[in-house]
Parts: structure tokens; sequence; C-alpha cells
């Protein structure tokens, strides 16, 4: 029960982080929630490529977590296991630098999101 609203928590979150990122690579003037905030409204070319890669990594990170939850079956069980628990300590590890972000915006916006992800992970990870 814990372990699958975790999960459905977790791919809502990634699946809005992606839509966030997809818009700051399509220029949107969002840079102050991203990257430190050091880009106020557009981000320069070069984040921008960064933002569209990120979207990438979330779609790994979802795959994880459908695998870990059992709604998808392709890799071993053991290998869950060990993604849920990469997958935990990466997003565990993101939350200090949120939290000190320099920009204001960041920290009140992706630090708790990227703490509720990091719990919803750890749930996964102690049962699969």
């Amino acid at each position: 029960m814990f372990a699958s609203t975790a999960a459905v928590i977790l791919l809502v979150l990634l699946a809005g982080l992606a839509v966030f990122q997809i818009a700051l690579a399509a220029g949107a003037p969002l840079g102050r929630f991203a990257f430190g905030g050091q880009h106020e409204h557009t981000l320069p070319t070069q984040l921008r490529v960064a933002a569209a890669l990120t979207v990438v990594v979330y779609a790994v990170m979802a795959w994880v977590v459908l695998e870990s939850s059992g709604v998808t079956d392709l890799t071993p069980d053991s290998t869950d296991a060990v993604g849920a628990w990469i997958l935990t300590g990466v997003l565990a590890l993101n939350i200090l630098p949120n939290a000190i972000s320099r920009s204001p915006h960041e920290r009140a916006t992706m630090t708790p999101i990227v703490t509720v992800m990091a719990a919803c992970a750890l749930v996964l990870a102690l049962t699969a």
C-alpha cells in the first residue's frame, strides 16, 4: 500500500519536473528556479541542453520506480532493489544542494520536492 502510493507520488513529481525541464530547454523564463538560479529568466544554451539531458535522467529514474514497484518486470528483482537504493541515495544527496542554493526560488520549491521524492524512494527501496 505505502509502496504503491510512494511510487505514484514519485512518478507524478518526476513527470512534473520533466515538464519543467522541457520548458527550460525550450526557453521558458524560469531560470531562477534551476541551476542555482544564476540566470533569472531564459537559460543560456549550455544550460538549456543540460535541462534537456535532465529529462533523460528523469526517464531513467521513472523506469527504476516502475521496476522497483512491480509495475514493469524487465530486470531481475535484485537489480530492482539496487536501483531503488541508488535512486534513494541520489535523491537524498540532492536535498542539500537545493537547500543551500543561492536562489530563494529554487530553495523554496526544489528542496521540498526533492525531499518528498527521496522519502518516496526510500519507501520503495525498503519494500523492493
